[in-house]
């Protein structure tokens, strides 16, 4: 993508979301996404990049003998889950992320939603899993009810990149953990971003998940209801697609799922969004 067409987006924001997969080789992540950011920075576009922690927070739980259980794509999150994620979170993964986007030369701030009331969010209760059940407690899990967008702002002026691990207050003093894709779609929206990226480790939403070459360029809303009634999206997808849904109904946002081959897809995404990646329209 040419500096020319990319500096069209100057003073825009772009929100990137990441899930904690990407950290684990830093090197392939600031040569793939750090080197996109660092184009975008140097176009004058604010950034602001989220990240989870899934694999991460799985691998240790089970060292430390802590069962991990889902329930619609949300990790059911237990006062020692809880403990598990934010060492995950805002140490290991946050710290990776950082340290790839450095080598990167992108000037990254490791924060998490705790930081300075950064995102407030009161308990989440998953759907009931038949008629006349109760809704199912996920523990210390948070639906996203505000972001500071005011601190975000500072922070783009400084010529700061805020990657921002998936906690949130619940204002009572406790931390929640938050789905990162639901975070990274509220920010989108607060913002009033221009773009939002969801990364995943596959090429987009695939009408048949074996098979790479089945990606759906373009989804709406309808489309995509359809495909969760028939089950084509499930698990860890679903909360991706919502949130991506999210981003899109409510604001202006063009909203991109797509993964890190080639190296340059966030740029080639910008130029050509029908060739790379999903899109969503509400």
């Amino acid at each position: 993508m040419s500096k020319a067409l990319l500096s069209r987006f100057r003073g825009q924001w772009f929100v990137i979301k990441m899930g904690g997969e990407l950290a684990e080789d830093k090197q392939a992540l600031a040569d793939s996404l750090g080197m996109c950011m660092r184009h975008m920075l140097e176009a004058g576009v604010r950034l602001v990049l989220v990240h989870g922690g899934g694999p991460q927070a799985t691998a240790l739980s089970k060292r430390l003998g802590i069962a991990t259980r889902q329930v619609a794509g949300q990790r059911v999150t237990d006062e020692a889950t809880l403990e598990v994620v934010k060492m995950v979170l805002a140490g290991q993964v946050s710290s990776d992320v950082a340290l790839a986007m450095r080598q990167a030369r992108v000037p990254a701030l490791a924060l998490s939603g705790l930081s300075a009331g950064l995102v407030q969010a009161e308990r989440l209760y998953a759907p009931p899993p038949s008629p006349g059940e109760p809704p199912v407690d996920l523990g210390f899990v948070g639906r996203i009810l505000r972001v500071d967008t005011v601190l975000l702002e500072k922070l783009a002026g400084l010529g700061l990149v805020p990657v921002l691990s998936s906690l949130a207050e619940d204002g009572q003093g406790g931390a929640l953990n938050v789905n990162a894709d639901s975070l990274a779609a509220q920010l989108a929206k607060s913002l009033k971003a221009s773009h939002l990226f969801l990364l995943s480790n596959v090429p987009g939403v695939l009408e048949d998940v074996s098979n790479p070459l089945s990606r759906l360029p373009h989804l709406k809303e309808a489309e995509v209801a359809h495909l969760i009634a028939t089950q084509k999206i499930y698990g860890g997808m679903l909360p991706k697609v919502e949130g991506a849904l999210l981003a899109a109904r409510e604001s202006q946002t063009k909203v991109h799922l797509l993964s890190l081959e080639p190296p340059t897809s966030l740029l080639e995404a910008l130029a050509h969004p029908e060739s790379i990646g999903t899109t969503f329209e509400a």
